[in-house]
């Protein structure tokens, strides 16, 4: 399912829905970070993706880090609630424009091996210092920027 993203752009298509999604900061014991490059628009990303009917958001966090990475996680914090409705997401096949309702969580990985999927074309463990060579979202860099403030408290819009 191929995805535009459009933030503070006036042209965007007006928002029809918010879902209920997450995002994960996962890093391994040498502090880099776990990240993909998506399939839907191709940017690097931190994984994450929509919560089920019938699932806790904390496993929504892991099974989707397994589904697009291959790693196991643990969730532990909460980084942000992001919901800013400048950030809304158009997904082409069925033309539904979501507004941005994304809770960030810490991860801790606690097995698997990075594996590709269907949304992510490719899975690595980025250095920190590499991450400006990445095509990133705003969006998801402002995540990221949080993760590794490690703030007392969450992130949230006002």
């Amino acid at each position: 399912m191929a995805r535009n993203d459009y933030y503070n752009d006036p042209s965007a298509p007006a928002a029809t829905s918010i879902v209920v999604a997450v995002t994960a900061f996962v890093q391994d014991e040498h502090g880099r970070l776990l990240m993909i490059q998506r399939t839907d628009n191709d940017l690097w990303s931190i994984p994450g993706g929509a919560q089920d009917i019938g699932e806790t958001i904390g496993r929504t966090v892991a099974r989707e880090v397994k589904e697009e990475t291959g790693i196991d996680v643990e969730p532990t914090s909460i980084i942000g609630v992001y919901t800013d409705p400048r950030h809304v997401i158009e997904y082409t096949s069925d033309g539904e424009v979501r507004q941005e309702f994304s809770i960030c969580f810490r991860a801790t990985p606690i097995g698997g091996q990075l594996a590709t999927s269907s949304e992510s074309k490719r899975v690595h463990w980025v250095e920190r210092e590499r991450l400006p060579e990445l095509t990133i979202h705003p969006s998801i860099r402002l995540r990221i920027d949080h993760g590794f403030q490690r703030r007392s408290e969450p992130y949230f819009s006002y």
